[in-house]
């Protein structure tokens, strides 16, 4: 797709920019190209194919079900609609993890076949191998810190992390280590606001929140949950803007209702 010359790009380094001018940074989920395309043309700053492509597009009840091949189809499709923002593409589970020359091979499989412009993988001090050798392939990683999605089996719920001080401290220093290794920015989800603060101010690189409060760089949200396509998922942080699933579906049985009472098409909608 080609690019209009007067858009400028969104990349890391105009990221590090908008945190050293205090400007928030805004970033939301995208899986395939319409709504990409909506979400750029509206100037999101960062779009996130995330792996909660799992659940909002697939139904899993977990992150860890997407694979890889379906990570790569979503990332794809996002990458032809964005003119503007940067794009970054989860690693799914098992595609990292433990084995550093496979997430090497796992990012060049999503930067060469999904033209995706970055990848973000979960954890800290246990991921350093995996993270190193992909930056070492000049591959721009994002981080994720607090509740790690694809280790809820370890955790066993999707309550708050690092309430206790001894994960805080472990959150803390995994943030650092992150920044250090070359991170280019982090997510942080759901962990008390006080410490996410405390985060953002300790690092130099931007810190995205998802449920950690307002004393961060910048916000992400499921696109599908913000604008009300989903309606189980009500935690506290959510802000729904709009409620599609019943916007939706009043359009749809309307729909039914036309197409049976023989009222659409009219002799306008005809050739």
């Amino acid at each position: 797709m080609s690019v209009n010359k007067d858009i400028k790009r969104v990349t890391t380094h105009v990221l590090q920019e908008m945190k050293m001018r205090g400007e928030k940074i805004t970033m939301l989920t995208a899986y395939d190209f319409s709504m990409a395309r909506i979400l750029d043309e509206s100037g999101v700053d960062v779009l996130l194919v995330g792996d909660s492509a799992s659940n909002v597009m697939a139904g899993h009840e977990t992150t860890l079900p997407i694979t890889l091949d379906q990570m790569i189809y979503h990332g794809a499709s996002v990458v032809r609609a964005v003119k503007r923002a940067l794009v970054v593409v989860d690693l799914p589970f098992g595609s990292y993890q433990g084995n550093s020359r496979a997430a090497l091979d796992s990012t060049i499989r999503i930067m060469k076949e999904a033209g995706a412009h970055a990848v973000k993988l979960e954890g800290g001090a246990e991921v350093q191998e995996s993270i190193k050798r992909i930056l070492s392939a000049g591959v721009p990683v994002m981080g994720h810190l607090g509740l790690t999605p694809q280790s809820i089996y370890k955790f066993g719920t999707y309550t708050v992390r690092a309430k206790e001080e001894a994960e805080a401290a472990k959150l803390l220093e995994d943030a650092e280590l992150l920044q250090e290794l070359g991170c280019f920015a982090i997510v942080l989800e759901k962990i008390p606001a006080k410490l996410a603060a405390k985060v953002a101010e300790k690092l130099w690189i931007p810190v995205i929140g998802i449920g950690a409060g307002g004393g961060v760089d910048g916000q992400v949200l499921v696109t599908h949950d913000m604008l009300g396509i989903t309606k189980d998922f009500q935690p506290r942080f959510l802000r729904r803007y709009l409620d599609l699933f019943d916007s939706i579906r009043g359009a749809v049985n309307q729909y039914i209702t036309d197409v049976r009472s023989r009222d659409f098409p009219s002799d306008k909608e005809q050739y």
